[in-house]
């Protein structure tokens, strides 16, 4: 299992029991991208990332995600397969089925990640990355 790999995974553990807030693993000036859904945009820096996630998690209670695989796509890149649930923190719905399997790109150079990529929709992100048709 390389370094990189390892990295994502102790990201993720912490993500997995609700706790966004860690970014001592990330570098500087990264590029946090929420590609898809209801709020997507693009933030750069420590704080951008603070903000997009901040946006991103202030429209839901209870927002929990799970890895579900990790593939290493190349020396920098890790995919993660993943699924979540919760529910509309104004509307009270819960988050509909198509969106309930999600995937993140992470792309991480000298020990930290240098962008990072939501997608609410797995089959975009295989597309987006010529995995998928």
């Amino acid at each position: 299992m390389s370094e990189n790999l390892d990295l994502v995974r102790s990201i993720y553990a912490t993500w997995e029991h609700g706790d966004w807030s860690a970014n001592d693993l990330a570098d500087p000036e990264i590029e946090f991208v929420i590609a898809d859904g209801p709020q997507p945009g693009r933030w750069r820096g420590l704080a951008g990332m603070a903000e997009g996630w901040r946006a991103w998690l202030s429209a839901w209670a209870d927002f929990r995600g799970k890895a579900d695989e990790y593939s290493e796509l190349d020396r920098e890149r890790i995919l993660v397969s993943f699924h979540f649930s919760g529910t509309g923190e104004s509307s009270g719905l819960e988050l509909i089925r198509a969106w309930s399997k999600g995937a993140n790109v992470f792309h991480v150079r000298a020990g930290k990640v240098a962008r990072l990529v939501v997608y609410l929709d797995r089959d975009r992100a295989l597309a987006d990355l010529g995995l998928r048709e």
